[in-house]
């Protein structure tokens, strides 16, 4: 999930729809469209390409018609690709994929957007946000994307020694607030 599509820009958005800020919720509305179309693109096989815009159109109208149920203080992502995830096990159930429906459910559930995973996510955040932005980054790039130094070194114009520095600094300063508790 990009920053643009992030929980915390996405949430804003619906709490602001949900007080009625028309502009909002349009922004909100395109903003998952693109999601769903990649969401459901990838799990709907060879299907026709109407079947995805339909599913996408199907599960933007649940939002619409669900949204007075969201609750304020969950995670936004969650609760809507649950939404978005049941509709395309109808959609299996409808073209004679039950197996594959169930299958949906229980394998393919979409990590990034499992309410612990956001929850752990957020965390993380938390935490880095109390270190300087340049130790938030490398530690983002290396122990979270899984970059290289070489490659981290590369993109932030730092040598490789101050990359792995910045990192090993950063996570004792991390396990120093960790063990102060916060």
């Amino acid at each position: 999930m990009t920053s643009a599509h992030s929980e915390q820009a996405l949430k804003m958005l619906m709490l602001l729809s949900l007080d009625g800020d028309e502009a909002a919720y349009r922004r909100l509305l395109v903003t998952l469209r693109t999601l769903l179309v990649g969401y459901y693109g990838g799990r709907i096989g060879t299907t026709a390409k109407f079947d995805t815009e339909d599913l996408v159109q199907e599960t933007l109208l649940a939002l619409h018609s669900r949204r007075a149920t969201y609750d304020r203080e969950r995670p936004f992502t969650a609760w809507f690709f649950s939404i978005a995830r049941y509709k395309l096990i109808d959609h299996h159930r409808k073209h004679g994929g039950r197996y594959k429906a169930e299958m949906e459910l229980d394998e393919e559930i979409e990590d990034d957007f499992r309410e612990d995973a956001i929850a752990a996510r957020m965390d993380v955040e938390r935490l880095l946000s109390g270190l300087p932005q340049l130790q938030q980054e490398l530690i983002r790039q290396v122990k979270l994307e899984g970059q290289s130094v070489a490659d981290t070194a590369s993109r932030t114009g730092q040598s490789e020694s101050a990359v792995k520095v910045g990192v090993h600094r950063g996570i004792r300063a991390l396990a120093a607030r960790l063990r102060g508790g916060m």
